[in-house]
C-alpha cells in the first residue's frame, strides 16, 4: 500500500446516504406533472409497470445487479414507460429524473465526509467519481454538488453517460484515463463487494470497502481494507 495520487468513490451509500428507495413516492410526485393520463392510473400502478419491466431486464436485483454490467439510463426507461401507458408528463427527462429521485430516495452525506474530503485536498490527494446509476448525468452532479458543495471532484463519471457499469473494468479504466494515472496510483472506496471492490481491484485499483452506511447483508474479507469510517481512511493514509 502506498499513498495514492487519487481517490476515486462511489456514490450511494458512500458519499451520500439515501433513504430507502420509494418508488411509488417518486411516481407520484412526477405524476403531479401530468398533462394527460390516458387511462387514469395511480401512482402504485405505474409503479408496479416499473417494477415488472425492470424485472424483466434484470435490473437492481441486490443479488445479481453485479450481472448488469451495460446501464439503460433512465432517459430511455421513463420515455417507455409513461408513453406505454397514455401518460404525458410536462417536464424534461433531466427534470423527470430531479422529480422522481428528490422523493423515491433523498439523501444527505455520510458522517465524516465533508471533513475528509478537506482532509484530501488539503494534502494534494486528488478526487473523482465513478458511480452506477441511471439518471442523467447532470442530475447526479448536481445532487453531489449540492450536498458536497466544497467537493473538489474532477469528474463525475456515470454509466447512464458512459454505458458501462461497474464491475466492469471499463468504466474504471476511463477514470483512469481521464486522471491521466496508473492503476496503482488510485484507490476506489465504495460499499458494494461485487461491484465497487472486486469491481476496483480487476481494474487494479487498490479498493477500500466502506460499509459505515451500508445497507446490504455483507460477510467480512480479511484481504480487503475495510472501514466504518472516513477517520479510519485518513489514519491508514497516514500511515
Amino acid at each position: 500500500m502506498k499513498t495514492p495520487k487519487m481517490i476515486l468513490f462511489d456514490y450511494g451509500q458512500t458519499l451520500v446516504a439515501e433513504q430507502k428507495f420509494d418508488g411509488v413516492k417518486g411516481t407520484e410526485a412526477v405524476l403531479r406533472y401530468a398533462v394527460r393520463n390516458k387511462y387514469h392510473l395511480s401512482a402504485e400502478q405505474v409503479q408496479a409497470r416499473a417494477n415488472e419491466i425492470n424485472q424483466e431486464l434484470g435490473r437492481f436485483d441486490p443479488e445479481k445487479r453485479h450481472l448488469f454490467q451495460i446501464e439503460i439510463p433512465n432517459a430511455m426507461f421513463t420515455a417507455y414507460l409513461y408513453e406505454s401507458l397514455g401518460i404525458e408528463i410536462a417536464l424534461s427527462s433531466p427534470e423527470i429524473d430531479t422529480v422522481f429521485w428528490d422523493a423515491a430516495a433523498p439523501g444527505v452525506p455520510t458522517a465524516g465526509i465533508q471533513d475528509f474530503l478537506g482532509y484530501l485536498k488539503g494534502k494534494g490527494i486528488r478526487t473523482g467519481v465513478i458511480s452506477n446509476i441511471s439518471f442523467d448525468p447532470a442530475v447526479v452532479a448536481g445532487r453531489i454538488n449540492r450536498l458536497l458543495p466544497e467537493n473538489t471532484f474532477e469528474f463525475i463519471l456515470t454509466s447512464s453517460n458512459y454505458l458501462f457499469r461497474k464491475p466492469n473494468k471499463r468504466i474504471f479504466e476511463l477514470a483512469l484515463e481521464k486522471a491521466e494515472l496508473q492503476p496503482d496510483e488510485a484507490w476506489y472506496i465504495g460499499d458494494q463487494y461485487e461491484c465497487d471492490v472486486k469491481g476496483s481491484l480487476q481494474a487494479g485499483l487498490l479498493p477500500v470497502w466502506y460499509i459505515g452506511a451500508i445497507d446490504l447483508p455483507y460477510t467480512e474479507d480479511k484481504n480487503i481494507l475495510t472501514v466504518k469510517t472516513w477517520r479510519e481512511v485518513e489514519r491508514y493514509l497516514e500511515k
